[in-house]
């Protein structure tokens, strides 16, 4: 432990030189909860947090001088906020809190102790502290331990844990999923016969946590808690849902077994194609909830077959409903929502028999979607038998090709009619108006079923189509 200890003032002398002004002015300070656990891990990041027994006025006239900046946004929960040399340092005075139990918001109570402070944390695992004055290591509740054995339980019992903030239960997901700790039986217990106290809790912090835990490097064994523990009945619904519908293939146990599948098999094409980049969330949430329309178009047929006509259809409209109760942003519902409604047309391509007008379709329909679709197709091949999913693969190679040299032979990126609004005007005799924009609308359809037309015969196919319409003169 005291290799830990020693590696942290290597890493981070800040915390040595911070804690020495607040041993001067008469109190003591603590490095706290996750900054610890990762620690631990080897993965110390540049943002640290502490705990002292300092009030926030006192913290603010240590800090001060001291600091590159100094922020109290949080001062009302005792939390100072400080930069230096890069890094962002938050410093809390020990809280006791006490909660109503009614909403999430505790009445802030300021501590005395150390035990008292880490005793409020949500998990065990967080509930370690580093005495930097002394550089001894506190851990009254077995953190390390838990750490070892890679187990989330909480300090005091998980039903007054998760009923003073049932955020937590989500929390808990979210790190079995990041970390890939597991939950001890009681906190399992807890969470499922306390499931319905996450509706105290508000939308935005339900998604904040569902984003965080599907961003992880195996959103998995998160998903598959709150689907275990009936959370899952609470906020996204639609997931465990999955459960009542056989996969058509045979090949899986369910609908909502595939579809995990599928969310790892898009995060492995995300980390194959673009190894650096940050995880996609839009990618992640279209994987998990592609097929969340198949229970309602479930149809068993005479053969003894399963058909799920249109579930993309369908799918597409709940994804919608549910990323907006969760208050997700409307970029972010539009993407996933159109994600899971074009994810079923490849089927379509048979052995290559789409026209070039039905892969421009492909591709302006998918636009700037295009990369994350290529991907949730590819991930949604999930069959065992080698020989189908090598076609499968290949198959879309070929559409993949194809969309390649039509991409090179046409900007479809930016596809446009071959003539604009002014040249429209003109010919039909027309002034600004709705008959513009059908008319306009009309040669972009003819551009992406026959490809550029020479002007002559855009003009041509124009006034063919304003005469059968009666528009101009």
């Amino acid at each position: 432990m005291q290799n830990a200890v020693t590696e942290l003032m290597r890493i981070s002398p800040l915390a040595d030189e911070l804690a020495k002004l607040f041993a001067k002015a008469g109190y003591s300070l603590y490095l706290v909860g996750g900054s610890v656990r990762d620690m631990m891990l080897d993965r110390l990041s540049s943002d640290l947090d502490f705990t002292t027994d300092a009030r926030p006025d006192q913290v603010l006239k240590i800090v001060s001088a001291w600091g590159d900046a100094v922020w109290d946004v949080g001062i009302a929960f005792g939390t100072v906020g400080v930069t230096k040399q890069g890094m962002t340092l938050e410093i809390t005075t020990f809280r006791a809190d006490s909660y109503d139990r009614v909403g999430r918001n505790p009445e802030v109570t300021f501590g005395d102790s150390i035990e008292g402070d880490l005793l409020r944390r949500d998990f065990t695992v967080n509930a370690m502290a580093i005495d930097l004055a002394n550089q001894a290591f506190v851990d009254p509740y077995d953190g390390l331990q838990a750490l070892r054995d890679q187990v989330l339980d909480t300090p005091a019992t998980p039903q007054e844990s998760f009923a003073d903030d049932p955020l937590r239960m989500l929390r808990a997901a979210r790190f079995s999923a990041q970390l890939g700790f597991t939950a001890a039986p009681r906190v399992i217990d807890a969470m499922t016969s306390m499931a319905e106290e996450i509706d105290r809790i508000t939308a935005e912090r339900v998604q904040a946590e569902l984003s965080k835990l599907l961003l992880a490097d195996d959103p998995r064994p998160g998903v598959e808690l709150l689907v275990d523990t009936r959370l899952a009945d609470r906020v996204l619904p639609e997931v465990p849902g999955m459960r009542l519908a056989i996969d058509e293939h045979h090949q899986h146990k369910d609908v909502y077994q595939h579809s995990l599948t599928v969310l790892a098999q898009a995060i492995d094409l995300e980390k194959s194609h673009e190894p650096t980049s940050e995880p996609d969330l839009i990618l992640r949430l279209a994987a998990l909830l592609h097929d969340v329309g198949k229970p309602a178009t479930r149809e068993f047929q005479s053969g003894g077959g399963v058909s799920f006509h249109h579930h993309e259809v369908v799918g597409a409209k709940m994804a919608r409903k549910r990323l907006r109760a969760l208050k997700f942003s409307k970029e972010i519902i539009e993407d996933v929502s159109q994600l899971v409604f074009l994810h079923l047309r490849f089927h379509g391509y048979g052995k290559g028999e789409w026209t070039d007008s039905a892969v421009r379709r492909y591709i302006t329909d998918a636009g700037d979607l295009l990369p994350r679709l290529h991907k949730l197709v590819r991930a949604d091949c999930t069959t065992r038998n080698r020989k189908k999913a090598a076609a499968l693969q290949a198959t879309y190679d070929d559409l993949e090709r194809r969309i390649e040299a039509l991409q090179a032979q046409e900007d479809l990126d930016r596809v446009r009619p071959d003539l604009n609004g002014e040249e429209i005007m003109r010919i039909l005799g027309l002034k600004p108006g709705p008959d513009v924009g059908k008319a306009w609308k009309h040669l972009k359809e003819l551009r992406l079923d026959r490809g550029p037309l020479e002007h002559d015969d855009a003009v041509a196919e124009l006034k063919k189509w304003a005469a059968e319409n009666g528009i101009g003169g």
